[in-house]
């Protein structure tokens, strides 16, 4: 009988520096999805890898001193190693260097280019250099990319376009009729609303003003947009042909069952990949489910706040498995997941100390304390039994019922239940006392026989989740894996068989104050690791000439008149004095400024900056402010009495 397929991919990460826990937790969902696929007797296709062309990281290797190539193949190196650390059981860690999909991607756009879906043309917009993103005035929020909140700059290029609206419609009904194609419901709403039903614009899909990406073969001066080239490895790394030449494994594999990413990404691999795919005449993928985002206790994670947690120091300090547990358990289905030091402490301790480990350990103990670690089942039953034995049998269903739904915590939890239900029992049938009658002993085999059996069970269902933990396990109770469709049946245990003399403890007990000392080493070892980037991280521009800075016209601006834009909780509107004129200018300080603090400023205002209305209100050029990761914002003013009007430079 041939088996059923699963392939599922996540988002390839981005090789602009190392990824932190919040990076990592998409592939130990994905691992732990594909796992327990494969316990279900599929035949799993697992795919990532590490997506390495853009402007980013052709300035990043700038600022490095190494060519692009030599830092991608740096950071793809180490992005790799911690996929392995933790576990990942990837069957193809694709790159977007490797050879195989750069030809691809370039016959891909030839393709779209050939039937009429590609044209070329002009781009004027705002631009998002750490997203490679283009925005209209109308898209972007209190001036900023809506995607990142970052700065985005004004960027005129020729460039190609692809026809988005020609696809739109048909895009619209099958979203409509196949329910299940963006998950969770929130994110689908999200795309229709805010995307396609206000009218899909065309995409801008190649540039000229950098080089380090994949080249339009047929026009080399521009490159190919990096989400074309990027999305396209879900395709390439099962040997996609566009001239139909496919590998086996293209045939085999695709449609993918699940594109498992970032809700912050959805957007492209929503409407752009299927559209996309639509144009090529590929079959679109099953399921896109955008899950959220993993914060750090005190909000999201940067280096400049030092509240940056990597899964190699968790892993350290906690242990790999405990590190998968944790992400893992700590994230909801569709809101954003948090950890803290402290709740990990209290989940090792807890969770896996007090219901797990110290259940196996003390089972193990008492079946080398009564039977000389030999385990028998003398068929000695009694009222509780039944109850236990339902709860150990209906954890494999629940727990399938979680992950069907892609609610990984959830089917956690059906796990951890079980473990306790053992620890219940233990309660119940209290094996210290039958121990203490002669005539129980047949009972008290009976008893320890169902704990180990339960925790087979428990152990093999634990393995998609926390593999080298359930492998521990089986070994300590010297058992096998248990396949899911031998989980339906209780009693499977080999009676006779014989546990480890010493258990193993598999998580040891912390305590909070010796973490958190252990955590300002990591701190102060990271600090040190980082001694040059004393200041905030900030984006590299391309070098300009003194003739392109002598377009911008800043001068000395005296606010007279400061206050709140209606409607709008960010924004003042200010009258200022530049010379014998005065200028209204709306600014997104309200949340750092009252507007009587401004009155009197004298302030640096770029005057040459075309006019836009923000929230219904005209804004005649830009207050200049400087900020930092920490969330501190500050105008800049002239710390002399200047005279307004008077021209910086």
């Amino acid at each position: 009988m041939t088996k059923k397929t699963f392939y599922l991919t996540t988002a390839i990460a981005y090789t602009s520096g190392k990824p932190h826990i919040g990076n990592t937790y998409e592939a130990i969902l994905a691992d732990s999805i594909v796992r327990f696929k494969r316990q279900q007797g599929y035949d799993v296709r697992f795919q990532t890898g590490t997506d390495e062309h853009g402007q980013k990281i052709e300035l990043k290797a700038a600022e490095a001193g190494v060519t692009p190539k030599e830092f991608v193949d740096k950071v793809s190196g180490e992005i790799k190693t911690i996929w392995d650390l933790v576990g990942t059981s990837y069957d193809k860690f694709i790159r977007t260097t490797d050879e195989y999909h750069e030809k691809q991607v370039q016959k891909i756009f030839k393709k779209l280019y050939d039937q009429g879906d590609i044209y070329k043309g002009y781009y004027e917009g705002m631009y998002c250099t750490p997203c490679e993103s283009f925005f209209t005035e109308s898209q972007l929020v209190d001036g900023k990319c809506p995607d990142c909140g970052r700065e985005c700059t004004p960027a005129k290029e020729e460039a190609y376009f692809f026809r988005m609206s020609k696809y739109a419609d048909r895009l619209i009904e099958h979203i409509n009729t196949h329910p299940e194609f963006i998950q969770p419901e929130s994110r689908k709403n999200e795309m229709m609303n805010n995307f396609l039903l206000p009218g899909l614009q065309d995409l801008c899909v190649s540039r000229t003003s950098f080089k380090w990406g994949v080249p339009v073969d047929f026009d080399p001066k521009h490159v190919i947009y990096v989400w074309i080239d990027a999305l396209s490895n879900y395709i390439t790394g099962l040997g996609y042909d566009v001239d139909g030449n496919n590998d086996e494994l293209y045939n085999k594999y695709w449609p993918a069952d699940l594109h498992l990413i970032g809700k912050d990404i959805l957007r492209f691999h929503t409407i752009y990949w299927p559209i996309m795919l639509m144009a090529l005449d590929v079959p679109l993928p099953k399921q896109i489910f955008g899950h959220p985002w993993l914060l750090q206790g005190d909000g999201k994670m940067s280096k400049s706040k030092g509240n940056v947690i990597y899964a190699d120091d968790l892993a350290n300090l906690f242990g790999v498995d405990a590190v998968r547990y944790f992400v893992l358990h700590e994230m909801p289905f569709d809101n954003d997941g948090t950890i803290t030091w402290e709740l990990m402490v209290e989940r090792m301790n807890s969770d896996l100390a007090n219901t797990l480990g110290n259940l196996v350990n003390r089972t193990i103990s008492m079946s080398n304390k009564y039977f000389n670690g030999a385990v028998e089942n003398k068929g000695v039953s009694d009222d509780v039994d039944a109850d236990f034995k339902e709860t150990v049998l209906a954890a494999p269903k629940k727990a399938a019922e979680k992950m069907d739904k892609l609610r990984v915590a959830d089917a956690i939890t059906e796990i951890f239940a079980l473990f306790k239900r053992c620890n219940k029992y233990i309660d119940e049938t209290m094996p210290w006392a039958l121990a203490k009658e002669e005539d129980k002993k047949d009972r008290l085999a009976t008893v320890l026989y169902n704990l180990i059996e339960g925790i087979n069970i428990g152990a093999s269902l634990l393995e998609p989740f926390m593999p080298e933990t359930s492998k521990k396990i089986l070994q300590q109770i010297n058992a096998e894996a248990r396949a899911f469709d031998d989980m339906e049946e209780f009693g499977k245990y080999k009676s006779g068989n014989k546990v480890t003399e010493k258990p193993e403890i598999l998580f040891a007990r912390m305590d909070i104050k010796d973490v958190m000392e252990k955590v300002e080493e990591i701190k102060a070892a990271q600090k040190k690791d980082t001694e040059g980037e004393k200041y905030p991280e900030v984006e590299a521009k391309p070098e300009i000439t003194i003739d392109d800075f002598d377009k911008v016209q800043i001068q000395v601006g005296e606010v007279i008149k400061c206050e709140p834009v209606p409607k709008a909780k960010k924004l003042l509107v200010s009258q200022i004095k530049i010379g014998a004129e005065t200028r209204q200018i709306v600014s997104g300080i309200a949340k750092y400024y009252k507007p009587e603090e401004m009155v009197g400023k004298k302030v640096a205002v770029i005057t040459n900056l075309k006019p836009c209305k923000l929230c219904g209100v005209e804004s005649q050029g830009m207050i200049l402010a400087a900020g930092d990761d920490e969330g501190n914002l500050s105008v800049v003013t002239v710390d002399k009495d200047i005279v307004s009007g008077s021209e910086i430079c």
